[in-house]
């Protein structure tokens, strides 16, 4: 496990105060697995529960969202479970079975996560099927969807187009 927590490309929360989003990295030790993320999220004081997104090994990454005790997750890549523990921690999360075909490289979870914050499953699902894209830049378009776009660049280093 130690080994893959190495392979994390970046994992952030993203969460509004008083209206105005804040992007905080999260430790490593809190990306064991969904519920374990969904915890540390629950310490942001965000209004509206608090967004996280890890990215992992330029291979996939996961989205989870909480509002109280309810969390909802995204993974980009379900075949991802097979070789990845988080990916897997999410698959176990959504109740679904274990990817069958690796070529079935399809997203699972709730599209409509970030729907009430601007960004609907449709727009989400159109952003997913593109295949040029890697994982952070995908979330960085998430972000700046979202109105957090500059910090969320900044945050992983990604220069700013």
């Amino acid at each position: 496990m130690t080994e893959q927590l190495d392979e994390v490309d970046f994992a952030l929360a993203a969460y509004r105060e008083e209206g105005v989003w804040q992007v905080q990295e999260l430790a490593h030790d809190v990306l064991a697995d969904v519920e374990t993320i969904s915890h540390a999220l629950r310490r942001f004081p965000g209004d509206g529960g608090a967004v996280g997104m890890v990215a992992v090994d330029e291979d996939f990454f996961v989205l989870v969202r909480v509002a109280g005790s309810h969390s909802r997750v995204l993974l980009s890549d379900v075949t991802a479970a097979d070789e990845w523990e988080l990916a897997a921690s999410a698959v176990d999360f959504l109740g679904l079975p274990p990817p069958e075909d690796e070529d079935d490289a399809v997203p699972a979870g709730d599209l409509d996560l970030l729907g009430d914050l601007g960004l609907h499953a449709m727009d989400l699902a159109v952003l997913l099927d593109d295949v040029d894209l890697y994982p952070d830049e995908m979330l960085s378009d998430v972000a700046r969807r979202l109105g957090f776009g500059a910090l969320f660049d900044e945050a992983v280093g990604l220069a700013s187009a």
